[in-house]
């Protein structure tokens, strides 16, 4: 076993983590960036895999309102927001553009160029990685860690614990540390799916629309209304537009879903009396221009409405979110009552922490990976000072 004494250790190399050890070797710390994984990042790689959307073009006033959060958040995305995200790429050599949502890609579209061209840079700053190093807790006043060369304790001079929240345990969030924390008197809010989709019991005659997109929907949640698209599945429906009032639904909302937002009712219910009497409700719904999954959802949740009222406003009997494993983000985490302004523990002077460990919550489209970006250089600047 060995007893080693870094300058500086950051714990976890995703998103937040990378951003801090970059932070703490621009200070001129010795930082080892240690990762339990075979390789850095796979949740941030598998982010990509249908396009990288690394951040949203908004004013500011309102990419922070998107946030459940926005004080506590506040200073960070203010210093590290949408236009140094967009800068922070360009460093990397990654060029990106805005969307027509205002979603911002990187050209390439995919996590991996940028990926290499940050631990590259990160490895021309001194900065030492460590992989299939899982931490396993205090021990003392060191972090110990189950290595391939054998039991390992550090006992460095700061740490950044980056280590994700309590989703996609695969990729490595598993949550694992929250009883070692819990133990030395942090407080931890219970962990919330967030981003994730909903079930429902779908009667044998949906089995053939798995897999297929409800587009152009307005998905109305109280006063609320979103446009999205959104994917019915063998176990429910997710995607983009359920995703974006899944907080909302997570606290008991009713959904309601206009399958033909730009008419009104009166010209839906119009263009259906035009229509011959006695012919079938699956072929007037195919008339009147939905496609097939819309409709099936007609079929399959408006029986007994008037078939212009189950067009626009769709009852969607849910039933509860999806589990806590299968959300793209977490709620939840290390509460704030618990960290100094500077993302210390207060409990444990000298351990910082960063991205979705906090308890805060976004909605996706860039969003979430611009909060671990810069909670991550908010800690290692904190740290390093």
């Amino acid at each position: 076993m060995a007893d080693l004494h870094p300058d500086a250790l950051v714990i976890g190399a995703g998103p937040a983590g990378l951003m801090a050890a970059e932070e703490l070797a621009r200070a001129g710390r010795r930082v080892l960036l240690v990762e339990a994984k075979p390789s850095p990042a796979r949740k941030f790689l598998m982010a990509g895999k249908s396009g990288l959307n690394i951040t949203k073009d908004a004013p500011p006033s309102a990419f922070l309102a998107a946030y459940d959060c926005p004080d506590q958040l506040r200073p960070m995305l203010e210093r590290f927001g949408p236009e140094e995200v967009k800068a922070f790429c360009r460093g990397l050599g990654q060029e990106v553009f805005t969307g027509s949502s205002g979603r911002v890609f990187p050209v390439a579209m995919k996590g991996s160029p940028m990926l290499r061209a940050w631990l590259a840079r990160l490895s021309g700053l001194g900065v030492a990685l460590r992989s299939r190093w899982p931490w396993v807790g205090f021990e003392g006043e060191g972090l110990a860690f189950d290595t391939p060369e054998g039991r390992q304790v550090l006992r460095p001079r700061v740490t950044v614990l980056a280590l994700g929240g309590a989703s996609w345990a695969r990729l490595g969030s598993d949550a694992a540390w929250v009883p070692w924390l819990a133990e030395k008197g942090v407080t931890i809010t219970p962990w919330q799916p967030a981003n994730m989709g909903f079930a429902v019991n779908w009667s044998p005659h949906m089995a053939r629309h798995y897999g297929q997109a409800v587009k152009g929907a307005a998905l109305m949640v109280g006063q609320s209304r979103e446009r999205g698209e959104f994917v019915i599945s063998v176990r429910g429906v997710e995607g983009g537009g359920i995703y974006a009032v899944s907080r909302a639904l997570r606290q008991g909302a009713r959904l309601v879903i206009d399958l033909m937002p730009d008419l009104a009712l009166a010209e839906v219910a119009a263009r259906l009396d035009r229509m011959k009497s006695g012919e079938s409700t699956a072929n007037r719904l195919r008339k009147l221009g939905l496609a097939s999954a819309a409709a099936a959802l007609v079929m399959e949740w408006g029986r007994g409405m008037d078939l212009a009222q189950a067009v626009k406003s769709l009852p969607a009997p849910l039933a509860g979110p999806r589990p806590l494993d299968e959300a793209i983000s977490v709620a939840g985490g290390v509460a704030w009552e618990a960290v100094s302004e500077g993302l210390e523990l207060r409990a444990r002077p000298g351990v910082f922490v960063a991205g979705e460990m906090l308890d805060w919550e976004a909605p996706t489209g860039g969003y979430l990976l611009t909060a671990c970006l810069a909670t991550g250089a908010w800690a290692g600047r904190a740290a390093a000072g």
